[in-house]
């Protein structure tokens, strides 16, 4: 993986990738994983960079220090064949980053079997960008890419944009897990709906929409916390649109938020908000729902489910079909939702069960070889 914990500033593919390891290991795997200590695009991780950090019983981590770009290291590709030789099976996940290739091509020349998490890289929308470019990414990867390659996959959504993207490779959906705190609490507002955006800021969230849904709501009693980092200049776009739309008394952004402060936003929350224009999964429909908070999801998201559990609207993600969702969620109640939707997290999305079927993924791999 290109970067790992606690790198969160790069998403939810850090913490889903950082939890199964755990659990894996709990489950009696020997992980090592080979990283970078990036942490940004100019930042690091305080981490030790000159041999492994052993993070719990069986799980080990190599960060390799971060020379340029998101994730160039020159240590990691030294390091490379010695961790794939070790290997059973090789989990790579992200596609357009630098240890991809490099990966892909020592697994083939050493007969490694390979499980491969796109983390929704593959999807598309219309404002990727450099499709061309990440086109002939794909091209190589797929000439330097191993027989035995499964291509692990967290929604039916996914699976079918990986599989237009990388055909002929077989899938394999596990949807990722949460952490479902033993107890959640609700401290009750001041009578105005109060929204959450929890996430990275990128535009693929839509955010401006979520903004312009919230000019659409002038006569409604709201307020919209948003919290996340980003690219400074989106960062600084997305302040200068709540500007320009008057609404800097009803939203405010906090940055980024993690542990007990992250807890404290769902218990201040009302309703989750994740207008993105896609998703692979949707990490933060999850830890709401797990925090007992209903959801507003767009249709980009692959929670059709939270309208057929009770716990949420799945809507277009314009700023009208927002507006009329949040004028309609706040009619509803709330509460029995929330607790219908950590209810379905705890039943079907434990890390545990999640570590099995990974634990089974590649035990297939390794059969179907003998």
């Amino acid at each position: 993986m290109p970067f790992w914990a606690p790198a969160w500033r790069y998403g939810g593919s850090v913490y889903v990738t950082s939890q199964l390891c755990r659990k894996l290991a709990e489950d009696g795997c020997e992980l090592r994983v080979l990283t970078t200590n990036a942490n940004g695009p100019s930042a690091v991780l305080d981490v030790d960079t000159r041999s492994e950090v052993e993070l719990a019983a069986g799980l080990r981590v190599r960060y390799c220090r971060r020379m340029m770009g998101e994730a160039v290291s020159p240590t990691l590709l030294r390091c490379l064949p010695k961790y794939v030789g070790w290997a059973d099976v090789v989990h790579l996940t992200l596609v357009y980053s630098f240890p991809t290739i490099p990966t892909l091509l020592t697994c083939k020349v050493l007969g490694k079997p390979v499980v491969w998490s796109p983390h929704g890289a593959l999807q598309r929308w219309p404002g990727t960008t450099r499709p061309w470019a990440k086109a002939t990414w794909e091209r190589v990867c797929r000439l330097a890419a191993p027989n035995r390659l499964l291509l692990h996959v967290a929604s039916e959504e996914e699976a079918s944009q990986t599989r237009n993207r990388l055909p002929g490779i077989e899938t394999v959906l596990i949807p990722n897990g949460v952490d479902v705190p033993g107890k959640t609490a609700h401290i009750e507002g001041n009578g105005a709906l109060r929204l959450l955006y929890l996430g990275r800021l990128h535009p693929i969230k839509a955010i401006e929409n979520l903004l312009a849904a919230c000019k659409l709501l002038n006569g409604s009693a709201y307020t919209l916390t948003i919290a996340g980092s980003g690219d400074a200049d989106y960062e600084t776009s997305i302040r200068r649109k709540i500007q320009e739309l008057a609404l800097a008394d009803r939203v405010k952004m906090v940055g980024e938020v993690l542990g007990e402060a992250k807890s404290s936003l769902f218990e201040n929350a009302d309703v989750a908000v994740v207008p993105s224009h896609t998703e692979n999964f949707g990490m933060v429909v999850a830890e709401a729902l797990a925090h007992a908070v209903p959801v507003i999801a767009s249709k980009g998201t692959p929670w059709k489910r939270i309208e057929e559990v009770g716990c949420g609207l799945w809507v277009d993600n314009d700023p009208g079909s927002v507006a009329r969702a949040v004028e309609r969620i706040g009619t509803m109640p709330l509460g029995e939702m929330g607790r219908r939707g950590r209810s379905w997290m705890a039943e079907e999305f434990s890390w545990s069960r999640r570590a099995r079927e990974m634990r089974a993924s590649y035990s297939s791999l390794l059969l179907n070889h003998q």
